[in-house]
């Protein structure tokens, strides 16, 4: 877990909202509809491409798993 920010103001992060397919700054939509947070504008836009690469490592990581279990 991240240490908490002594900043009184800190960045409220960049989301993609997976509903409108938008780049938001801030929390500005339901926690259900985002992606996120990520460090700026062009991370957000590739959340999905993201998202799409941490399953498919994950998967991997699974089946490795399981064929280790035998």
């Amino acid at each position: 877990m991240a240490a908490e920010s002594k900043d009184p103001n800190p960045d409220p992060g960049w989301w993609y909202n997976t509903r409108t397919g938008e780049v938001e700054h801030g929390t500005l939509s339901r926690s259900i509809d985002r992606l996120g947070p990520y460090p700026d504008e062009a991370t957000a836009r590739r959340a999905l491409e993201i998202a799409r690469e941490r399953t498919r490592q994950a998967d991997r990581e699974d089946a490795e798993w399981n064929r280790g279990a035998d």
